[in-house]
């Protein structure tokens, strides 16, 4: 009868003289699996390489056949499993023949494979074909009123009448910003801002348009975009100043009364020049004053100041196009606008008043341009 792995181990060793310690020691591995090993208590294995990989390593420590040790390893191990023949062979006295059997198990075979084509056929989801959509075509609007609000995609346009000319807009992009195409070039809105957009470069900018909604990067959700003509501009529609001429600057704002279709009834020249240009205003307070200004038609200059000034205090301005004032008290206030090398003083009102007012250029159709103060 061969010897079983087990003895074999055990057997070496102890015949070499080698404790469980020493050889545990040597070929690092510790004593409760070299003892598994010899008592062939496979089961405490974390699984079968770790069996076969720590039996190499001993049998070569103790100078065994790691070949010899590996059949004596399969050999008991077929061994304890269960003879499969004695489940399938067929009982002595049995009638059921083996051609039966194998007929039998052929049967079985087809009708799984039919079977399970069947399911597939019925059950099994069909990937669907593409759906095929059409590409949106950008849609034209028109500003008819005074505003329009309205959901705008990459590629729509809006026509803007304004005088004898039509001014064409396109939204071109949504990304981080909109991106929205102008007679001016392209201006960039994030998400709730309004930016002033001057349509017939008058320095005026008479449309307001505000980026009220949109999904940053998601060009396919659009934008919601507003579109607002800013009612409290005049509007030159080729009725000209009484002359031409190029007027001198006066010594002192003076009235001057203008054509009644360009929306400047009585309005007060305070400069005139062939070119509009920064101008500085100054104010001197000589009494208590709640006073509000807000920088014109300048895009990074556009939030509006407010300040409780009493006397004695000053204030300093610069602007490109044009300020809004508002004044409780407009008598209390001395005001000088500065620019071209001249120094002009300008009256609000009387004692009491409360004033709006803008000081701003405009510009006639004979391409002249006057710094005005209009009553609002």
């Amino acid at each position: 009868m061969a010897e079983s792995l087990g003895n074999t181990l055990k057997m070496t060793r102890e015949g070499k003289g080698y404790t469980f310690e020493q050889v545990s020691m040597d070929i690092h591995i510790s004593i409760q699996y070299l003892r598994a090993l010899e008592e062939e208590r496979f089961d405490i294995f974390p699984g079968e390489p770790y069996i076969l990989g720590f039996l190499k390593n001993y049998g070569e420590y103790l100078g065994l056949d790691n070949k010899e040790l590996l059949f004596q390893y399969r050999s008991g191990k077929i061994q304890d499993q269960p003879d499969p023949i004695n489940q399938l062979v067929t009982p002595r006295g049995s009638t059921l023949p083996l051609k039966m059997l194998l007929g039998a198990l052929i049967l079985v075979i087809v009708l799984v494979a039919a079977g399970g084509g069947v399911y597939y056929f019925l059950y099994l989801p069909r990937t669907k074909a593409p759906v095929v959509t059409e590409a949106r075509k950008p849609v034209e609007y028109a500003l008819n009123e005074g505003a329009l609000e309205r959901r705008f995609y990459p590629g729509d346009s809006i026509v803007i009448p304004y005088g004898d000319n039509q001014y064409t807009l396109h939204l071109s992009n949504v990304g981080d910003a909109v991106t929205v195409m102008t007679p001016e070039g392209g201006i960039i809105l994030d998400l709730s801002q309004e930016v002033r957009v001057d349509l017939n470069n008058d320095g005026m900018g008479e449309l307001r348009i505000t980026a009220s909604d949109f999904d940053k990067n998601a060009g396919d959700s659009g934008a919601l975009l507003r579109f607002e003509m800013d009612s409290t501009l005049p509007f030159y529609s080729g009725a000209s100043i009484e002359s031409s001429e190029p007027v001198p600057a006066p010594a002192v704002a003076s009235a001057m009364a203008l054509p009644d279709n360009t929306g400047l009834i009585n309005a007060t020249q305070i400069l005139s020049s062939a070119n509009a240009y920064p101008f500085t205003m100054e104010v001197a307070f000589q009494g208590y004053c709640m006073f509000r200004w807000e920088i014109l038609y300048e895009r990074d200059r556009q939030d509006r100041n407010e300040q409780y000034f009493q006397r004695g205090d000053a204030l300093n301005m610069q602007a490109q196009n044009g300020i809004r004032l508002w004044v409780s008290n407009a008598a209390v206030t001395k005001i000088q606008v500065i620019g071209g090398g001249r120094t002009v003083p300008v009256e609000l009102g009387g004692a009491g008043e409360v004033a709006v007012v803008d000081i701003r250029w405009v510009r006639d159709n004979d391409g002249r341009y006057r710094l005005v103060m209009i009553r609002l």
